[in-house]
């Protein structure tokens, strides 16, 4: 079932409906963005709960490497949209497949992002928190 579109991003284009994008040039290929680049694919979809889970299949195949076998290119590697296609076609027909399975895997993958998330906001602060008593030395003498 396929509730999806997949294309090539032309700058200057607005999408109706919802969507994400895929890097698709450099070693971070197959990462999905919210905001689209220069060397970009497009996927589309009708409503936002489609988007869900198919943005974090893509996440989660950037994350694990899987495109890189895929990488065709000797100075600046990229994956062909054909390529991108039909492996991308694949997993999301293995996810329906495992849906139940797929859904808890995203709640955990959304959990950690925001952890993550979190844990870089306090080693800014630390690293802010040092820097300003580091400041006090310099300006007491």
């Amino acid at each position: 079932m396929k509730n999806f579109t997949i294309k090539s991003h032309k700058p200057n284009t607005l999408y109706l409906g919802t969507h994400f994008f895929i890097l698709n040039k450099g070693l971070n290929s197959g990462k999905p963005l919210n905001e689209p680049c220069a060397n970009c694919f497009v996927v589309i979809f009708s409503n936002q709960e489609d988007q869900d889970p198919y943005y974090w299949l893509a996440y989660s195949l950037w994350k694990s490497s899987f495109w890189h076998i895929h990488l065709v290119g000797s100075v600046i590697p990229f994956i062909r949209i054909e390529e991108f296609k039909k492996h991308f076609f694949e997993k999301t027909t293995a996810m329906l497949r495992e849906h139940e399975q797929h859904l808890k895997n995203v709640q955990a993958l959304k959990l950690l992002e925001q952890k993550e998330t979190q844990f870089h906001e306090n080693l800014q602060l630390i690293s802010d928190m040092r820097k300003v008593i580091l400041y006090r030395y310099i300006n007491n003498k």
